[in-house]
């Protein structure tokens, strides 16, 4: 059987020798040392200044907004995982959808101002599939309205833009560290900004809003991670470099093979890096995708519909009229792509693709 993803695990004696860290000491939890290694090894990495560990994501972004005192309307795009529109609603304001671009996938920011009322008080855009959106134009906007900026950068590990971290972006960037992320902590994510005003805030409210032992400083949420997790980080950030060259070479393999295929594939920025995080396949039509995924199945390959359905059809969210983002969604799937995918494994797929197009 052959998955989309599988996650990367380290050697077992690495990790056991972070536990019996953990056991000698008998810290498990609330901002650990290997936590704060973990954070300090990532600014390193990433070359950031503040970057905040929390317990995953979906938290990053519900505590961006948060700290934002966002209100209101927030526009944000229909192509993404769900949890870019679930933590808009969770913190009770209301996704206001932009469509996409065709090409890149990514908020078309020329939709943007359209969808901007008295009532707007941010811009929510994530980096889909790792490649950065068109950041000047989003910030440009931002700018002329005095709307504040989230980036959804949960693919984005290692990626660059311009030359620096796509994560120094926006007011805040958050990323995901699950474990179907190419960089992972089991379950994790992180928030970055320049600002080291927000960054205490963000600091209090990911642990309660405490202040002090003794006292808090507005409400807060426990979204701490915990020594455990970060052990995991610490092993895999050892590896990253090889995940990714890996990665690269399995994104290249499928570029090759399938140059027959007949499929669309996303354009990426030219200003930035490329992390290889997914390897989508845009097909003419629907028809032909549920076809070849069936085809896929049947032969124990499982690509994903990644991200299907589009979001503005999610039956809690207000219709709105998306029509670019409804239709890529209906014809993209994602295909299998980690770290010890084989060549052959890649063959196989390939081969069962090509065969499926000729039917």
């Amino acid at each position: 059987m052959i998955q989309v993803t599988t996650p990367f695990l380290p050697p077992k004696e690495e990790y056991k020798a972070y536990i019996d860290k953990i056991w000698d000491k008998n810290w498990l939890t609330n901002n650990g040392p290997l936590l704060n290694e973990l954070e300090l090894k990532l600014k390193e990495h990433l070359g950031l200044e503040h970057l905040l560990y929390v317990n995953n994501g979906t938290i990053a972004l519900q505590l961006a907004i948060k700290a934002l005192d966002l209100s209101g309307e927030i526009i944000t795009t229909p192509f993404s995982f769900i949890a870019t529109t679930t933590a808009i609603v969770w913190e009770n304001c209301k996704p206001v959808f932009a469509d996409i671009d065709p090409l890149s996938y990514n908020i078309d920011p020329a939709k943007i101002e359209a969808c901007i009322t008295d009532r707007t008080s941010a811009i929510l855009a994530t980096h889909v599939f790792g490649n950065p959106c068109d950041i000047e134009a989003i910030e440009a906007i931002a700018k002329k309205h005095h709307l504040k900026v989230i980036y959804d950068a949960a693919h984005c590990f290692g990626v660059q833009y311009k030359g620096k971290s796509v994560l120094e972006y926006g007011d805040i960037s958050t990323i995901s560290f699950h474990a179907t992320k190419l960089y992972h902590t089991t379950e994790g994510g992180a928030m970055v900004t320049k600002s080291p005003q927000l960054t205490y805030r963000l600091a209090k409210l990911r642990n309660f809003g405490f202040k002090t032992a003794e006292s808090f400083d507005g409400i807060g949420i426990n979204a701490k991670n915990s020594e455990f997790h970060a052990a995991m980080g610490l092993c895999n950030l050892k590896y990253i470099e090889a995940i990714m060259a890996s990665r690269k070479k399995q994104y290249l393999f499928y570029n090759d093979t399938l140059r027959n295929l007949n499929v669309e594939h996303q354009t990426i920025h030219k200003e930035a890096t490329y992390n290889y995080s997914y390897y989508p396949i845009l097909f003419k039509s629907e028809e032909q995708l549920l076809k070849t995924k069936a085809e896929l199945e049947t032969n124990w390959v499982y690509p994903r519909r990644y991200f299907y359905p589009s979001l503005s059809s999610l039956e809690y969210i207000e219709k709105q009229n998306t029509p670019i983002s409804d239709d890529i969604s209906q014809r993209i799937l994602c295909l299998p792509l980690y770290h010890n995918l084989t060549s052959e494994d890649q063959d196989y797929i390939c081969r069962i693709l090509l065969r499926a197009q000729k039917y």
